[in-house]
């Protein structure tokens, strides 16, 4: 951290762009899968965090961009770890985001869909098109020029998340029924992930 302010100056804008993703049953789940997801999707976002924002507070100014995902929302069968590592950011940034307010730094969680990467390979996307990482970036621009907390790619997901919230148990369940992938049923052939979800569990540093 020292070393790359030394060399390019202060961190004005950090982009937490890290996350590994294991999908399946929950009960087979392997725990050093489940351990790696916390560790990659939640405490590798919080070291960045944690890093970078005590030099914006006392500079007065900065923007943290977290990547989040539209599953810090919604939890789709078959991703239940993967849910619960991006509702823990969503439940971090926000508490984060209150101790910052006035400070001039900016917190901020960009909440994709089903993104073209390898991270996505054999799952499905529901009513929403699979999207491409330059819509993810152009949203990340936006975000970074036009501050503000939320931000859903593509925009619809958030009308999905509030109607959501409002609906009773048996309507929102069936909601949830039509918009929200099943990965179990869209994931014929877990081989198609076979290779990804080794490499994730012992690279040191996983993209996704």
């Amino acid at each position: 951290m020292h070393t790359v302010e030394t060399r390019l100056g202060p961190i004005d804008v950090l982009i937490n762009n890290a996350g590994i993703m294991w999908v399946g049953p929950f009960a087979e789940e392997p725990e050093e899968a489940a351990l790696r997801q916390f560790d990659v999707n939640v405490h590798g976002v919080l070291r960045g965090m944690k890093l970078v924002i005590p030099g914006m507070r006392k500079r007065g100014r900065g923007h943290v961009v977290n990547i989040a995902s539209a599953a810090s929302k919604v939890a789709p069968a078959g991703e239940a770890t993967y849910a619960a590592t991006k509702h823990a950011l969503h439940g971090y940034s926000t508490a984060v985001r209150a101790e910052l307010r006035g400070t001039g730094v900016h917190v901020s969680l960009v909440m994709p869909g089903v993104v073209d990467t390898e991270l996505a390979v054999g799952t499905a996307t529901g009513p929403t098109r699979r999207l491409t990482t330059d819509q993810v970036a152009d949203a990340v621009l936006d975000v970074v020029l036009r501050p503000r907390f939320e931000v859903f790619v593509p925009r619809q997901v958030a009308a999905l998340t509030r109607l959501a919230a409002v609906l009773p148990g048996r309507a929102r369940d069936t909601l949830h029924h039509f918009l929200v992938p099943d990965q179990l049923a869209a994931l014929s052939d877990r081989s198609v992930r076979a290779a990804y979800e080794q490499r994730t569990r012992t690279a040191r540093h996983p993209e996704g």
